[in-house]
C-alpha cells in the first residue's frame, strides 16, 4: 500500500508544476513552494477506527494439521492515504484497512491428541482503489457510497519443520462500502463509515466487513492575504540541501523498539550494525509556518548486524515535516519519510527472508536547519525498509540511529 501512496505523491507532484500557472500570479511571483501544489488542491485523508470481522475457519489450515482455537481480534484502523473530489458528487481514493492484532491461530500436528499446541498469527491487510459517489443533503451532512478493486495480502503459516499450515496469498478481489459526514469546517469533517470485502474462494479467504468512526481533512489553497503576509514575515525556506549520514548500533535499537511498541513506527527482523548514506532532498511545498513537503532521494551502503553481509540500496520517497520552532539561528523541525519506493541488492539477509529485492524506505526523526540564512542542516533518525506486506514475506530491516550533515544551496 505504501507502494500506491509514493507513486501518486510523485506523480502528481510533478502534474502540479504544469498546474502552478493556476495559482495567483503575485503569489507565484513570491514563492510557488509557499502555495498548495495543484494536486492537492481537491485532496483529502481520512482516518478511521472501528471494528473488523473475518469468519477464519479451519478450513484455512492445510492437511496435517488440526485446529484447536481461532482468536479474531477486531479493533482496527482504515486509512484513506490519499482521495480527491473530481467534482461536488464524485471522489476517487486510495485506501489501506489492517487490524490492529493479527488473527490468531492455536492448532497441533495431526494424530495425536495430547500433541504440542503450536501459537501463530495470520497477517492480513487491504489496500484498495475505490470510486465515491456523494450526495450532499444539507450544508453540513452528506451521504456516500463506494465501490471499487481490493488487493488482500495474507501471510500465512509456516510450521518449524518447514511445512505450510496456512498458505500466503495476494490476490484481487471488489469491495464496497457507505458512510456519511458531518461537516464541522471547510476543511474538517467527522465520518461514520462501513465497508464490504468480498471473499476469495479459491485462495479460501473469507469475506471481510468493517463499522468504524473517524474524522476527514480537506486541503484547500491559501488566500492571497496569508501569502502576502507569508512572504514579508522574513522566513527562510531552504529549497534543496544534500546530506551525509552515517548508521550505527553504538547506541542499541532501543529507540527503533520504543517506536516500534508506541505504533509510530516500525522494526525489522534482520538487523543493520553500520552504513553509509548520501541522501538529496528537495522542498515542494511549504505552509507559512509548520507543515512541509519534501522529496528525495538516498544511496546506502549497509553493513548486517549477525553475519556482516553487505548490501547497497536506492530509494526515492515523500518526506513530511512538521516545523515546530522558529528562532534566529535554526529552524528544528519532526519528520516522516513514509513509503518510499526502494531496491536493495539482496534480500536474504542474516538468514531471514526479508521479502523482494523492491521494498519501500521509511525513516522518522528530528532535524534542523541551522545559521542565520539557514545554509545548514542536521538530522538523526531511524529507518526501516519493507514491502508493506504487499509481498507475504515481510521480516523488514532495521535501521539503528543515523546522524545526517547537510548543506542547503
Amino acid at each position: 500500500m505504501k507502494y500506491f501512496i509514493s507513486l501518486l505523491l510523485f506523480l502528481a507532484s510533478f502534474y502540479s508544476q504544469a498546474r502552478c500557472e493556476s495559482f495567483p500570479k503575485d503569489s507565484a511571483r513570491l514563492d510557488k513552494r509557499g502555495q498548495l501544489p495543484g494536486f492537492m488542491h481537491n485532496s483529502y485523508f481520512e482516518v478511521s477506527v472501528g471494528s473488523i470481522n473475518y469468519p477464519f475457519s479451519e478450513r484455512l489450515l492445510e492437511p496435517g494439521f488440526q485446529i484447536s482455537s481461532i482468536t479474531v481480534r477486531h479493533p482496527a484502523v482504515r486509512l484513506v492515504l490519499l482521495g480527491t473530489d473530481i467534482n461536488r458528487y464524485i471522489a476517487a481514493q486510495v485506501t489501506y484497512m489492517r487490524p490492529v492484532w493479527w488473527v490468531n491461530y492455536k492448532y497441533r500436528e495431526s494424530g495425536e491428541a495430547a500433541a504440542t499446541l503450536y501459537s501463530r498469527s495470520v497477517w492480513m491487510n487491504i489496500a484498495g482503489v475505490v470510486i465515491k459517489a456523494k450526495l450532499p443533503i444539507s450544508s453540513r451532512v452528506t451521504l456516500y457510497s463506494e465501490g471499487g478493486l481490493a488487493v488482500i495480502t495474507r501471510h500465512g503459516i509456516t510450521h518449524d519443520n518447514g511445512s505450510v499450515v496456512v498458505k500466503d496469498m495476494v490476490a484481487a478481489t471488489t469491495t464496497f462500502g457507505a458512510g456519511a459526514y458531518y461537516n464541522l469546517s471547510d476543511k474538517w469533517a467527522l465520518q461514520m463509515a462501513a465497508n464490504y470485502t468480498s471473499s476469495i474462494k479459491k485462495h479460501t479467504q473469507p469475506y471481510t466487513t468493517y463499522v468504524g468512526v473517524g474524522g476527514k481533512y480537506s486541503f484547500r489553497p491559501f488566500s492571497e492575504e496569508k501569502m502576502q503576509k507569508a512572504a514579508h514575515s522574513g522566513r527562510i525556506h531552504p529549497k534543496q540541501w544534500v546530506q551525509i549520514g552515517v548508521s550505527t548500533n553504538l547506541f542499541g535499537y532501543n529507540t527503533n523498539d520504543i517506536l516500534r511498541k508506541s505504533y509510530l513506527f516500525w522494526g525489522g527482523g534482520s538487523e543493520i550494525r553500520n552504513g553509509f548514506i548520501i541522501s538529496y532532498k528537495r522542498n515542494i511545498f511549504h505552509s507559512p509556518k509548520v507543515f512541509a513537503m519534501d522529496f528525495g532521494v538516498n544511496a546506502a551502503y549497509w553493513n548486517t548486524n549477525k553475519n556482516r553481509e553487505k548490501f547497497f540500496g536506492i530509494s526515492v520517497f515523500p518526506v513530511f515535516r512538521i516545523n515546530f520552532l522558529q528562532n534566529k539561528l535554526m529552524d528544528p523541525y519532526f519528520f516522516y519519510t513514509l513509503g518510499g519506493p526502494a531496491f536493495i541488492s539482496r534480500s536474504l539477509l542474516d538468514g531471514i527472508d526479508t521479502g523482494k529485492r523492491f521494498t519501500f524506505y521509511d525513516a522518522i526523526g528530528l532535524g534542523a536547519f541551522l545559521g542565520v540564512d539557514r545554509r545548514f542542516n542536521a538530522e538523526v533518525k531511524v529507518a526501516h525498509y519493507s514491502n508493506g506486506n504487499i509481498f507475504p514475506e515481510n521480516a523488514g530491516v532495521k535501521i539503528p540511529l543515523t546522524f545526517c550533515l547537510g548543506f542547503c544551496f
